[in-house]
């Protein structure tokens, strides 16, 4: 008789494996600027605001190998720590509890389970995320021409969390803060006419972060392949403000009824 909740010689850490090979996706990206003030507010140290205050958000249907079709969602700002660029995502929803669990677990992305849903219909394209029966964000428009395809790589800044079990907003140890580094490629890239909407959402209040001036809207199909890099432990006291970042304050549904 063989147990399969036993003890195995060997693991496979599907999430990893999984991101080393191209992961194809269709997308549709706004960037936009918001004001210096809003990035710094949002960013735990040791991350420093960047040299723009950029927003960029992206919907997504994705095709990733062992899974079925999910839509994945990014929403973050670009920041800075020592002499890396990069960006701080600050919620990255996802419609199945396959594509949440192993970057919320392995990586400290900050994955949150979401209604994600990207159509195309010919040149007209839309896309939102949805949440706990708010609308965070939609994106409309039309695609108006062709531009040329890129390769490029990015680093994305995550924080790896441990809550503690015996006192709210309080960490067991210092997080770790990892690197998430990607190379992305496109086989098609596309510029959008159209419009981005932030709403009121009381969970994910993305609202927040005002559009000052929008920079650009994309469609992109195109594939990526990431790996993370811990660089090592940053004090627990400066992250512990932003836990909340993380984790649903379900009191405020309470409050807005």
């Amino acid at each position: 008789m063989t147990v399969r909740y036993g003890a195995r010689a060997a693991q496979v850490n599907h999430e990893i494996e999984a991101k080393k090979t191209d992961i194809w996706s269709e997308a549709v990206t706004a960037v936009y600027e918001t004001d210096p003030e809003i990035i710094a507010a949002i960013l735990p140290p040791p991350l420093e605001p960047g040299p723009e205050p950029l927003v960029r958000i992206t919907i997504t249907r994705v095709e990733m190998p062992g899974l079925p079709v999910f839509g994945a969602g990014w929403i973050g700002v670009q920041a800075r720590h020592a002499d890396r660029l990069g960006e701080y995502p600050i919620l990255m929803p996802m419609t199945t509890e396959q594509s949440l669990i192993g970057g919320r677990e392995i990586n400290g992305e900050p994955k949150k389970l979401a209604e994600v849903e990207v159509s195309r219909d010919g040149a007209n394209v839309s896309a939102h995320i949805a949440r706990m029966g708010s609308v965070i964000c939609e994106i409309t428009g039309k695609v108006t021409g062709t531009r040329e395809n890129y390769e490029l790589e990015k680093t994305d800044f995550w924080l790896k969390l441990s809550p503690s079990c015996e006192e709210a907003g309080v960490l067991d140890q210092d997080p770790l803060l990892v690197y998430g580094e990607k190379t992305e490629r496109t086989r098609l890239y596309e510029s959008i006419e159209g419009e981005l909407i932030l709403k009121e959402a009381p969970l994910d209040p993305i609202a927040d972060l005002v559009v000052r001036r929008m920079v650009d809207i994309n469609w992109t199909e195109r594939a990526s392949t990431q790996v993370g890099r811990v660089i090592g432990p940053v004090p627990r006291a400066g992250v512990e403000p932003f836990i909340h970042q993380r984790y649903d304050d379900l009191s405020v549904l309470g409050a807005k009824r």
